[in-house]
């Protein structure tokens, strides 16, 4: 292990970004190198991989109704230490982690003795930061008016990230709902669709050196989620607060803290290759527990009608066919999408669940968030923004045997939205429930900190491959880029492995679907969460071939390991998935020819694999092709993916 480095630099030899003054903490690898310095009175850090300059200088520092801790600065000390732990959790994309990581706290002082330390972490492949703010005299409380917090990336960097949206547009007001589409190699320079920045995570490719991923995590009640804003030259992205128009206008855009006071972590993780993004728990490592499970909480596979049965689906008949469904398949719960409470009621409602129960089913129920922030109409409404109704609902929902809720259109990232967030979770975990969130915001480490928390959607998701033939096009683009940002971050409910060629209950009308059978049933394990929807519609269970059905029904959703096989962001993804046993690697191609790949798979050598794969037939339809598969001498596998096509390959025998 190389020895903890954390002094004042005494010579430029370690990293040329270095200066004499700065205060550094190398990772336990030594191959990462941050240098905290207050030049001018302005508190800055950099951040450099194997020598190369991955982000040049940066500002750090808040602006807060007791201090302006941005500017007369001056560095009055600073601690290290070391963090060696392991861990354990359900619903992400390991089940153990041992985080090893270097700490180093740096103090400073305004002019007038109000005092700041920003708190580093440094692992191997991750860096996380997060302010915490001393107390002064008497003063318990403060407000965040600005944080300047900023990423300045070398010019030769080019972006995949999505716009932030301006507050009260779209569908019923609906928006900001981190529901935007991601560019794929934009220069920086290039403006943000709205003029207001960039939702986390955002991806950074480094010219030739390396890449980047910017996010936070551990964000809660007690803080307003954030953003970037647009790129500056000079400063590089700087962090955002929330709009004043978000959530109709209610609450204020600056958060408020007790003091004293910690902020979220601020991360950053970096490779030479995108391993080390795609594999990446820093979300996780930072971040505790909240509270205790309140019991011991499913993973599994879920039918939904809505997708593309859509509203005139949810009755009590239809509703029966998808749990009948589920239960065929051998998946664990049936969503029932919204106005259920009018369209089947109640009463009923207790009835279906028995029905569900009884075939081996749980049913989750949707729910909208809203009480007055916009226009969106489908109910149940008025349930689940006030303690009392809310936890009313949920002792009903406990008393029929009810085990997880969806719930939907969410008002943007102030601090009382966030605080709405953690009031559903942690009732929710009183009455036993899973919690899905749709039409909402990142999840930011909520998998570690709240146990009953399943996922969020936060992604242009696979309701518009439904809606418009646009979307159905750039699927595979869509989900080749995912597992390198949103997904990487936090579990996403993409919303279903489609399996109709057609979307339309009779699968003969309406546009197609893009993509091929194996290209869906790889994306159910490139997708990561916990609770995944598999779309499969009833019709399906005579269309698909065996092989297919047998994959389907097999698929797991809760993974020991992950690790990236191969890849590029919006071109093509290879993702290796370890559970227990059990490997399955997927592979996704979003190009428009067949890509020919040699993967290296050490972790499976000398093991048979079961690959599934696209074959073109003679009249120009693709099917699936199942063969038995060995790595050679070297471990490798070599295969090709059809444009829009996938790989499964599959250690189940």
């Amino acid at each position: 292990m190389k020895k903890l480095l954390v002094a004042t630099a005494m010579s430029l030899t370690l990293v040329s970004a270095v200066r004499a003054s700065d205060v550094i903490v190398e990772s336990p690898d030594g191959r990462m190198t941050v240098a905290v310095d207050v030049r001018d009175g302005r508190p800055t850090y950099s951040v450099s991989y194997d020598g190369l300059t991955m982000l040049e200088p940066s500002a750090l520092g808040l602006v807060t109704d007791r201090a302006d801790f941005t500017r007369g600065m001056t560095l009055t000390g600073h601690e290290a230490g070391k963090i060696d732990t392991v861990y354990t959790m359900r619903g992400t994309k390991t089940s153990e982690v041992h985080y090893r990581a270097n700490e180093l706290s740096v103090s400073m002082a305004t002019a007038d003795k109000h005092n700041i330390t920003v708190c580093f972490r440094v692992s191997d492949r991750d860096v996380a930061f997060r302010y915490l703010i001393h107390k002064k005299g008497d003063e318990s409380a403060l407000k965040v008016f600005q944080e300047m917090t900023s990423f300045r990336l070398p010019e030769k960097t080019t972006t995949f990230i999505t716009p932030q949206s301006d507050p009260m547009i779209g569908w019923k007001r609906t928006k900001p709902s981190y529901e935007e589409v991601y560019s794929a190699d934009a220069p920086m320079t290039a403006r943000s669709q709205y003029g207001r920045g960039y939702t986390f995570p955002a991806l950074f490719r480094v010219g030739d050196d390396g890449w980047v991923l910017v996010s936070e995590t551990g964000t809660d009640g007690r803080y307003a989620g954030c953003r970037l804003l647009d790129y500056n030259p000079e400063t590089g992205y700087a962090i955002g607060l929330p709009m004043e128009g978000e959530n109709n206008g209610i609450g204020q855009s600056t958060p408020g803290m007790a003091l004293p006071a910690l902020t979220p972590w601020r991360t950053i993780t970096v490779g030479r290759t995108l391993a080390p993004i795609v594999e990446t728990t820093v979300a996780y490592d930072v971040v505790e527990e909240r509270y205790a499970a309140s019991e011991t909480y499913r993973p599994g596979r879920y039918t939904w009608s809505w997708l593309i049965w859509q509203d005139n689906s949810i009755n009590y008949k239809d509703q029966v066919a998808f749990i009948d469904l589920a239960a065929e398949m051998g998946y664990e719960y049936c969503l029932v999408d919204g106005c259920w409470d009018t369209n089947i009621g109640r009463g009923r409602m207790a009835e279906l669940s028995r029905y569900a129960r009884s075939k081996g089913v749980s049913l989750m129920l949707w729910y909208n968030s809203n009480g007055y922030w916009n226009d969106a109409l489908q109910t149940p409404k008025q349930k689940m923004n006030t303690v009392g109704e809310r936890r009313r609902e949920m002792a009903w929902m406990k008393s029929i045997g009810i085990k997880g809720i969806k719930v939907d259109f969410f008002g943007g990232d102030k601090q009382v939205t966030m605080q709405l967030y953690e009031d559903i979770l942690t009732d929710a975990n009183d009455f036993g429930l899973q919690v899905i969130f749709h039409g909402c915001t990142l999840p930011r480490g909520w998998e570690r900190m709240f146990p009953n928390f399943v996922a969020s959607e936060a992604v242009l998701a696979s309701e518009n491959v439904y809606f418009t033939e646009e979307a159905a096009r750039r699927e595979a683009f869509d989900l080749t880029l995912h597992p390198f940002c949103r997904n990487t971050v936090a579990s996403m409910d993409w919303g279903g492995t489609i399996m109709n060629t057609r979307m339309s209950r009779d699968n003969k009308r309406r546009h197609r679907r893009h993509t091929t059978n194996v290209f869906e049933m790889a994306a159910a394990v490139v997708v990561q969460t916990s609770v995944q929807c598999i779309a499969m519609q009833p019709n399906n269970l005579t269309e698909l071939t065996a092989d297919e059905l047998t994959f389907l029904r097999s698929v797991p959703t809760q993974w020991d390991e992950t690790r990236f096989v191969d890849g590029y962001p919006g071109r093509y993804a290879v993702i290796a998935r370890r559970c227990g046993d059990r490997w399955l690697i997927a592979g996704l191609n979003a190009t428009d020819a067949p890509l020919t790949l040699t993967l290296d798979l050490p972790f499976v050598a000398g093991r048979q694999l079961t690959a599934l794969t696209d074959v073109k037939t003679k009249d120009g339809t693709t099917v699936t092709e199942v063969a038995k598969v060995k790595t050679n001498k070297k471990n490798r596998v070599k295969v090709t993916i059809l444009p829009s096509g996938g790989v499964i390959l599959d250690t189940a025998q």
